[in-house]
């Protein structure tokens, strides 16, 4: 992931940090500096320290859980926000994907009862109540306190019944033992929606913050049924279902003028760049088109804007293996290549498997509308 530096590896996991989460840190000593000083700065970045560690080992028991299920996680990334597993793909299962999301929350709640009871045999703990674990921003609380509180904040946070928290995978899980995936899915979304306007309104009347969150939240919900909606899409299609066989190209020689005029007269984005035996050298995005246009200038080479290493895969091959591709190399498009020659004969963009998802439910939705007449 750009911008993100890798700390460790465990096994086939790297430990990544995001370079946002260094500026954080920044921030938080100088709030706590300014606030109560030297000291004060450095108490406040060793709890923050201490809490990022303890969101590193919740997302470690989605990694472990996902892994007795055969699910690689290539990285964790910790960004100011929390952690977030990159799984390589959900859990078969119903109640796999219910074990891997419910392991994180797990995790913090072993690291709670373990910090309570520590609490519980010292001098500290004796008087602790629970207002006290509520009071993480105070600088009279003790540290182990601060942790407690602040896994117990965890867990309850996680499992709000909403995208992309742990608690919106629990109640996919749970409801897809049910029902089926998609709409299981889409089911979860709509009521993590519900929640997030919930949100919004409550902090209009309360605190800011909350708005955030309810933006974050309901967004979050979006993308989530989005990308399962195109994912079911794609599932028993081949790459020749959804591919765009008609399109312009550009060769190596031509020039980003050439690619502005191609622009101008298709309704192209992405404008693959081939040689003369037809195969695939690169990707020309419009985006980069135009910063060329304005940077570099109409005589510029596309060949030295244009995007290369774009993946290929052939017209037979599985449509969701090569939706995924483009997810995970983070490419603009996918080149589709005819078995012998390894010639271009079609592109692949997310858009082509949106265009077939919506074909698809208007065919089911006028389906159903005849069977229901019929009946």
């Amino acid at each position: 992931m750009p911008w993100s530096l890798t700390i460790g590896r465990l096994g086939e996991t790297a430990i990544r940090i995001h370079v946002t989460f260094l500026l954080f840190l920044v921030w938080i000593w100088a709030a706590y500096y300014r606030s109560g000083g030297s000291q004060a700065a450095w108490e406040g970045v060793l709890f923050v320290a201490l809490l990022f560690f303890c969101v590193l080992l919740h997302e470690l028991g989605h990694v472990f859980a996902a892994r007795r299920y055969g699910v690689k996680t290539p990285d964790i990334t910790l960004w100011p926000f929390g952690g977030i597993a990159n799984l390589e793909r959900i859990p078969e299962k119903p109640s796999q994907e219910l074990v891997v999301a419910i392991a994180g929350p797990a995790v913090n709640v072993v690291i709670a009862v373990v910090l309570l009871a520590v609490l519980s045999v010292t001098l500290a703990g004796g008087d602790l109540k629970a207002e006290d674990l509520a009071k993480i921003e105070d600088p009279r609380t003790s540290m182990l306190v601060k942790l407690a509180g602040a896994n117990i904040f965890l867990v309850l946070f996680n499992l709000i019944p909403a995208f992309p928290m742990d608690g919106g995978r629990v109640l996919r899980a749970l409801l897809a033992m049910n029902m089926g995936f998609a709409r299981a899915t889409a089911l979860a979304a709509s009521i993590g929606q519900g929640l997030a306007i919930g949100l919004g309104l409550l902090g209009i009347f309360t605190n800011p913050m909350l708005m955030i969150i309810g933006v974050f939240v309901f967004l979050a919900a979006s993308g989530e049924a989005g990308q399962v909606q195109l994912r079911e899409a794609s599932r028993g299609h081949i790459v020749a279902d959804a591919m765009i066989t008609h399109f312009e190209t550009l060769g190596p020689q031509s020039t980003v003028d050439d690619a502005a005029e191609a622009l101008i007269r298709s309704t192209q984005k992405e404008f693959p760049v081939v040689d003369g035996a037809g195969h695939l050298r690169g990707v020309l995005t419009r985006d980069a088109m135009i910063r060329a246009l304005k940077e570099q200038g109409p005589t510029t080479p596309v060949i030295e804007v244009m995007q290369h290493d774009i993946p290929t895969v052939e017209a037979r091959s599985k449509l969701d293996a090569a939706l995924k591709l483009i997810t995970s190399a983070q490419v603009p498009a996918v080149g589709v290549l005819d078995a012998p020659g390894g010639r271009l004969v079609g592109l692949l963009t997310p858009e082509n498997v949106g265009e077939l998802m919506m074909v698809h439910v208007a065919r089911d939705a006028r389906a159903e509308r005849v069977k229901g007449t019929s009946i």
